[in-house]
């Protein structure tokens, strides 16, 4: 899969009371900032990424610029001169900020992607709101938490909406954006509009638990584990099934060690505790056992599957 394609070109006329989004500001240096940083800033728009040391903005500048040199290789094999512009001025609209305060005090949206803790959230926006201007969009990029609990902290609800990328963000093909009820349909068109600038296919999602994609995915990855729990087939024998029976790429099982145990612990015990009713939000005893012996999956080497020294 490949990020660029034809990259799609702006269009920033106000229509309808739209908001032209030119600078983006991203709250977060790690994979998921990082990779949304680079698609925005290959796609001509001006970005602050921001993080809380200059060390982790150095090692995130520094991956982003390792990825767009695959990008050019690949895209630019043929034009060494095209491909040497590209990077550069991708990079030149790329720069680095440790106060996000005084980062949104010039932006048209920003784009929250810090750790998935509500409190640690609300505090965030609830500064980016006194610091950021009247037009400035807010959206995080939360797979788990509601986007209301977030938007709470600010005075701008209308000014606000949920951006969930996908990992690894320069090479997924889908954004869900997420509306409020109290989202303006000039904001909603923006952040639709910016999804499309980037590259992305975007659908419309409403402030459910995991949304779309994780609502549907969450839940088939316990029901794996549960199968494996009770032993109704080994993890081998369930990927293999579904990967061979209903033509998916990765198994639940791998998938699971791919995303992380302990981010799939997370979200479900979020949902659980939210929806206790609900038997597909249930904890799963083998999960919980893996995750307090550390074995979280492919960034430990060693989940359900065990992948070597990491």
């Amino acid at each position: 899969m490949s990020l660029m394609g034809t990259v799609l070109k702006r269009s920033f006329s106000s229509s309808a009371g739209r908001a032209a989004i030119k600078h983006v500001t991203v709250i977060g240096g790690g994979l998921m900032g990082s990779g949304i940083a680079q698609v925005a800033a290959q796609t001509g728009h001006d970005v602050t990424m921001v993080d809380m040391s200059e060390d982790i903005l150095s090692k995130s500048t520094k991956y982003i610029e390792k990825n767009l040199t695959r990008v050019v290789k690949k895209k630019f094999k043929d034009d060494a001169e095209g491909g040497e512009k590209f990077l550069r001025e991708t990079m030149a609209r790329l720069s680095t900020n440790t106060d996000a305060n005084n980062a949104a005090q010039k932006t048209d949206l920003v784009i929250e992607a810090i750790v998935e803790n509500l409190d640690v959230k609300q505090k965030l926006f609830s500064g980016l709101d006194k610091a950021a201007p009247q037009h400035t969009i807010f959206a995080s990029n939360t797979s788990s938490l509601p986007i209301k609990d977030i938007s709470v902290s600010t005075s701008r609800a209308d000014r606000f909406g949920g951006l969930h990328f996908f990992n690894p963000v320069p090479i997924m093909k889908l954004l869900e954006v997420i509306r409020l009820p109290e989202t303006s349909d000039a904001t909603f068109q923006s952040l639709m509009d910016f999804g499309q600038a980037v590259g992305k296919t975007t659908v419309e999602a409403k402030d459910t638990p995991g949304f779309i994609v994780n609502r549907l995915l969450v839940p088939y990855i316990m029901e794996a584990v549960r199968l494996l729990e009770r032993g109704d087939a080994s993890a081998r024998d369930i990927d293999v099934a579904m990967k061979l029976g209903a033509g998916y790429p990765m198994g639940p099982i791998e998938l699971a060690d791919y995303v992380g145990l302990d981010t799939c612990k997370f979200i479900i015990d979020g949902w659980n505790k939210s929806m206790p009713d609900n038997p597909l939000f249930n904890p799963s005893p083998m999960l919980n056992k893996l995750v307090s012996e550390e074995k979280l999956g492919v960034k430990t080497g060693e989940g359900f599957y065990k992948y070597g020294k990491k």
